[in-house]
């Protein structure tokens, strides 16, 4: 099954706020980012079509005005991300460039992918981005937006964002990289008991009960029950999906050269999942 995962051609990869800042500062690790842009340059050269979901716009804000806590209002928070985002992108172009490749900018709502017709036009933007061969960064319109901030009615820190995206350009493959290894059985935080699960066939009832709705991180916002939300979007859309602890780019290498790494979640397209109709029972739960 991991084999088959060197063969993918749409990819989308979705970096959450804490593997990309400095957990001290909230800074920008630019280590990392720069690995990764490696990384993703090199599978554009290879032909692949990779989007990049990168959260950390509200981190990196409240790092560049040296804000060293977690914002206290909404307008504080929106503030942060406006800041935070234009560098943040800024940071993503100037190191995709020392690799000629174009990183383009897209910024999305729930609401947009709510509307037929914006999430048409959104979906022709990405492929037409794809086709000019750059590599699409998307976020969540913090500024705009307060559903992510909130995680209500939200994206959950961009795993379903990320999840949604794949399935709107009918992606093969999803990769969400965070602070966890995977899925275990229960919070080994909290269970040194628990046991990781290297993959899941289908997601069942008993799978979604594993869901923890807290994030162990002081800048993220999303966690295992959003990436199992994720998880059901883009499995159900027909793209298996890993989630995997992002130490380093290699990580990527590594799930696309089919090693044991991250718990795997197989593609089982349901031709009668309909995004919209889904999203709308999650509005409404």
């Amino acid at each position: 099954m991991r084999a088959s995962l060197k063969n993918k051609k749409r990819i989308v990869i979705k970096v959450g706020s804490a593997s990309i800042t400095h957990k001290e500062t909230g800074s920008l690790d630019l280590r990392k980012i720069e690995k990764l842009v490696r990384v993703i340059s090199d599978l554009n050269a290879e032909g692949k079509d990779v989007i990049l979901v990168s959260s950390g716009a509200i981190a990196t804000g409240r790092s560049v005005i040296g804000m060293h806590r977690r914002p206290r209002s909404m307008a504080e928070k929106q503030a942060f991300a406006a800041i935070g985002q234009a560098r943040l992108m800024m940071t993503y172009q100037k190191i995709f460039s020392e690799y000629s490749v174009i990183a383009s900018q897209v910024l999305l709502t729930k609401n947009i992918m709510l509307d037929p017709r914006s999430r048409m036009n959104a979906t022709n933007t990405f492929l037409e981005l794809l086709n000019l061969g750059t590599v699409p960064v998307v976020n969540e319109n913090d500024t705009v937006s307060t559903s992510e901030i909130n995680q209500v009615e939200s994206f959950g820190d961009n795993d379903q964002l990320a999840a949604i995206v794949g399935a709107v350009v009918h992606a093969d493959l999803v990769i969400l990289l965070s602070d966890i290894d995977g899925l275990f059985t229960d919070d080994p935080k909290k269970n040194p008991d628990a046991e990781f699960i290297p993959f899941i066939p289908e997601i069942n009832a008993d799978i979604l009960e594993m869901g923890k709705s807290d994030s162990g991180s002081n800048v993220g916002t999303g966690g295992m029950s959003a990436k199992l939300a994720a998880a059901r979007i883009s499995t159900d859309s027909g793209a298996d999906m890993v989630i995997a602890r992002f130490t380093s780019a290699d990580v990527i290498t590594e799930i696309l050269e089919g090693e044991n790494v991250g718990t795997l979640f197989a593609a089982h397209e349901n031709k009668d999942f309909d995004l919209v109709q889904y999203l709308e029972s999650e509005e409404n739960a």
